[in-house]
Order: C-alpha cells, then structure tokens, then sequence
C-alpha cells in the first residue's frame, strides 16, 4: 500500500514543539506508529504509559493491534501522543483538596475505583465523580487558597484490596507526612466555622438542585472525553446511598467521608428536617468532635492481636447466648440492687399530672414499686421490664426537676411512665440503671459506673450554663452557629439552641465515636427525602398533554429511559422545562 505523512503532537516535547511526522502506510497498527514515534522523538524514558488520542473523534487509540485502516485514520487526523495517567485536584466531602494520578483514558467508572483502591475506600460502585460549582472570588479571597496534598508519587496498584501496614495503606506509612494526611482521611474534621458555611453554595431551589445533579460526569466515558484536562478540579462524592457492609475496623475512609457528606447535606440544606432532627444532629457533630479530639483512633500495630481480638469477641458474644443456668444464677446472686423512694405518674386521658411517691426496687432489668419501703419484702404493685424501652431525659438543673421518661412496649401500644428523681445523684444512677436496662444489661455491667460519670458531667455542663457568670465560656465551648443551619442561627439566639443541643446530647453521650457516626447516618438516611434528586429534563408539547393526563409515565429521552413519579411545570413554550423527581438509575446518562 501507498505510504503518506502522519503528523502526530507529542506532548512531552512541550506545547510550542512542531507536531513529529513520519511515513505511514494504512495497514499500520497503532503499535507501529508508537514505535516510530518513539524512535524519531530520540528520548530515552519509560513510554509504557503513552498513547494515541484522536482530537476529531475524542476517543483514545488503546487497540495497538487495530491497523490505521481499521480505526479510519487519514492524513488529516489529529492525533496527540500522551500519558494516559495525569495529575487532577480531587476535593472530599471533608473539604480536603488531595493531588493525585488519575487514569484519563479508562470510564470514569474505573478511575474511580482506582482512587478508592488508592484512598482504602471499599465499594467505590457508590462513588462518583462531580464537576464543582464555579465559585465567585472576591478581591480578599484571592490569596486564600485552599491547601492542596499531594499523592502523584503514590504508585498505582491493581490490587483490589491494599495491603494494610500499621492499619494503614502501605503508601501511606512511608513517611509521617502520608500518615497525617490519612489521619485526615480516617478522623473527622471539627465542624466548620460559621464563616466557612456562609461561603459555601446553597441551592435555593429545586431548580438548582437540579443543576448540581447535571454536573455528574458520565460513568461510561473517559475524563478527556468529557472535557477534563489536566490539573482540573473534581469533587468525589456518594452519588449511591445504598451502602452496606459497613465495617468501622476496615472503612475508616469511608465512614467519614459520608458522614462528612452527610453533614454539609444537614448544614446547607441539601436536606429538609425538622427542629428536633436539627438539634439532634447539632448534639451528634458536637459529640463526635468531642470524642474524636479526645480520643483519637488508635491503629494497631500487630494484625495477629487484630484477629485475637476479634475471636475473643466472638467468643464472649457466642458464650453469653449459650450461657447456663449457673451463670445466670451466679449474675443474679451478685448484681447489685438499686432501691430508693421516687415519685411516679402515669399519664392519662383527662388527667392532670400528679406523682405518687413509692418504694422502687431495681433490679436485673426490671424495676417494681411497693407502697412503702417495709412492703418491700412481699408482693410489687406493680414490676416493670424495661429491656427494649426507650429511655428519655426531662432535666432543668436550674429548676432542681429531674424526670426520667420511659416508653414501654405494649401489645396495645408504647406505655408512658414518669419517674421524678429528688437529686442530681439519684438520677445519675437510675438514669445509667435505665438505659443499661433499656439494653439488656444488668447493673452489674462494666459500663455502668462510667454511665453515671457521663450523665454527671453532662448536669454539671448544663448547670454552667445556666448560670449568668459562665454563659460566655459555654457559648465558646458549643459553637452552635456551626451544629445547625444558618436558617436556624435567623430564627433563635444561641442562648436559646445551646439548652436545646444539649438536652438532645444527654441522649448520645454515652455513644462511642463509632456508634455516634453510625447514628448520624441512620437518623440521615430516615429523612422523608433522603435518596430523591432532581434532574432538569425536556419534553415536547404533545408529550407534555399526555403527562397532563396521566400520573406517571416513561420519560423517554436520547441515551436512557427514565420513570417520572411528580411532574413540576416550569416554563409552558414549545420545549418545556420538567422538573423531575425521581429516583435516578443513573443520573450521568440522565
């Protein structure tokens, strides 16, 4: 076959350098051209990584066995000889910006997994890739740049699973630089100032909604297809909510990064709740800043003592579901009891609210009540199990009311009981006794001593803030501007959320950090919108007077099939604008 010039622009020649042309013939294979390229170019490095991309067509030369007949390549193509590994600006939903090496020739999809293989994020199917939102700089902010981290020396692996040094990636235990910044990977980050927030988009609409969820890249096709050059900025997020196997021992990464991107969800509004769920979360963020600054996570340094762990573990767990009746006669022997007078009501229809005192009795997990103290001996009048009730505080130190209230399964419902206690001390230790009970556990548990020291120091908390001297130090202490969202902060003063955040953390503050994220999570994903995105469509006129008649219909558009449940109107022309909710398959194809 004839042989004609092929010019061809390497890039490590530099971007003023002249494109390289060599004598092609069309039963050439893409290997063949490499090799010429390589030979003319005089430069002796590793090329293994190199290849073809074709400018026209935006497609990648990756079959080196295919001819130029085959690929359809003339003397008018415009091909650029590359690395197919470049570096990209990655941010986190924790707000740290990494510098890393992508694959820019692979789906998107698989970079993705290469980053998570790089990062130790399990199940990188429930990640994605995001185009940030364009920011506008101000004349201040220009020499504030956010600091970026660089892994490009980090070695690529194919591994699908890191091997763990230290209970770290190995890349990350060469030097104490990488382990700080894992450390900033696996720990949670202290909640943001209230100036950050207040720079931070917020959509105010669906409509922008909507317009965030466009910016997701295509999973089914390369970064340079979709625009994206080197050095760009790209944000990974949880595009998938549907996470399971959640083990804190080996998704340390992953656990914070959600919760991380959970709690922009709750502080920016991503995500409507109501006032008790925003003090909650408030009261979590606030717990679980508190415990991981306290107590930092520890890494082990001997797997073997990993396992040993672990198999006790299970071991105990395992013992104590087989345990015989001569342990269980044995705890029943030595449990301690908890016996006091206390005051209880029970409400009722129509009733005003008046307590009764009683002799209680506390015991296992059950609590009984006589009418005096020498009537304890016979018959209760009446004996409650408190094992799966739901324990809530009712506590003003400043008003001495201490009330503990009890939610009691019943075949006709949750029974509500009153217990008032008459001191800080006697409800430290029937509160502690309650919610061990509400868990199965007995008072002879190890936790309960440091059950009653937690609900001390949180009555204490709540008594230095009540008073006038002190209120300053405690607004310090509890930022609530950075717990709650800004249309909060309109609505109430923080002398007004500080008491409400901290009645909702008496609730978690016996939670560890681990179990904190967890409920967070849970309490994230129970919101009535949690899982439903937006996403801009458009339709035809005479498809829009069939959605007038039907409720729910098949959207068809030019590369998927979507199913539209809620049809907003937005603009009636000749090509409507239809906001669409829905849970999305696949929002990139949307």
């Amino acid at each position: 076959m004839a042989a004609w010039d092929l010019s061809v622009t390497v890039e490590d020649l530099g971007l003023d350098a002249p494109p390289v042309t060599i004598s092609v013939a069309s039963d050439l294979h893409i290997g063949g051209v490499i090799l010429k390229l390589v030979e003319k170019t005089q430069i002796k490095q590793d090329w293994s990584d190199h290849a073809l991309w074709w400018e026209q067509k935006q497609r990648w030369l990756l079959r080196t066995a295919w001819t130029l007949e085959k690929y359809g390549i003339h003397a008018d193509a415009k091909l650029v000889f590359m690395p197919q590994h470049k570096p990209l600006r990655l941010g986190l939903p924790n707000g740290i910006t990494l510098r890393l090496r992508v694959c820019f020739s692979n789906p998107v999809f698989q970079t993705v997994m290469g980053i998570c293989r790089m990062l130790n994020i399990r199940h990188p199917e429930e990640l994605s890739l995001l185009r940030p939102i364009e920011e506008k700089k101000k004349k201040k902010d220009k020499n504030l740049a956010p600091e970026i981290y660089d892994l490009t020396e980090v070695p690529l692996s194919s591994v699908s699973r890191p091997c763990l040094y230290n209970g770290m990636p190995a890349h990350f235990a060469d030097s104490p630089e990488m382990e700080a910044i894992y450390k900033m990977l696996s720990v949670t980050q202290p909640p943001p100032a209230p100036e950050v927030i207040a720079k931070q988009y917020r959509p105010a609409s669906v409509v922008d909604k909507a317009h965030i969820n466009g910016r997701w890249l295509d999973s089914s096709r390369c970064l340079l297809q979709q625009g994206i050059q080197e050095n760009d900025k790209l944000w990974l997020r949880f595009k998938y909510y549907s996470t399971y196997d959640m083990d804190p021992k080996y998704d340390a990464v992953r656990l914070t990064q959600l919760y991380e991107q959970a709690r922009w969800a709750i502080l920016l509004e991503d995500i409507d709740c109501t006032e008790e769920e925003m003090m909650l979360f408030g009261a979590l963020q606030y717990h679980i800043s508190k415990v991981a600054q306290s107590e930092p996570q520890i890494m082990s340094n001997n797997p073997a003592m990993d396992d040993l762990d672990s198999a006790l573990q299970s071991l105990e767990v395992k013992m104590e579901g087989e345990g015989s009746s001569a342990s269980d006669l044995l705890e029943n022997m030595t449990a301690p009891e908890l016996t006091d007078y206390l005051k209880i009501f029970r409400p009722k229809r129509l009733t005003l609210k008046g307590y009764k005192q009683y002799w209680f009795k506390f015991q296992d997990t059950s609590i009984s009540y006589f009418k005096s103290k020498e009537e304890s001996i016979g018959e209760p009048i009446q004996m409650i199990n408190l094992k799966g009730c739901e324990v809530a505080p009712d506590v003003n130190v400043a008003a001495q009311k201490f009330l503990i209230r009890l939610l009691i399964p019943a075949p006709e419902g949750m029974n509500e009981v009153y217990l008032r206690c008459e001191n800080e001390q006697q409800y430290a230790q029937w509160m502690a006794g309650c919610r061990l009970a509400s868990k199965g556990k007995t008072l002879a548990d190890s936790s309960f001593q440091s059950e009653i020291q937690s609900i001390r120091s949180f009555l204490a908390m709540q008594k230095t803030n009540s008073s006038s001297s002190s209120a300053n130090a405690s607004e310090e202490s509890i930022n609530t501007h950075s717990l709650v969202s800004p249309r909060y902060h309109k609505k109430y003063k923080p002398k007004q959320l500080t008491p409400r955040i901290l009645d909702a953390y008496q609730n978690v503050a016996q939670l560890s950090l681990t179990d904190a994220l967890m409920r967070f999570l849970q309490i994230w994903q129970a919101l009535p919108d949690f899982g439903l995105s937006y996403v801009v469509v458009r339709l035809s006129l005479k498809f829009h007077l069939k959605l007038l008649r039907v409720d729910s219909v098949p959207v068809n558009t030019s590369k998927t099939k979507i199913h539209c449940n809620k049809v907003i109107i937005k603009h009636l022309t000749s090509n409507i604008l239809l906001l669409c909710v829905m849970n999305v398959i696949n929002l990139s194809t949307a």
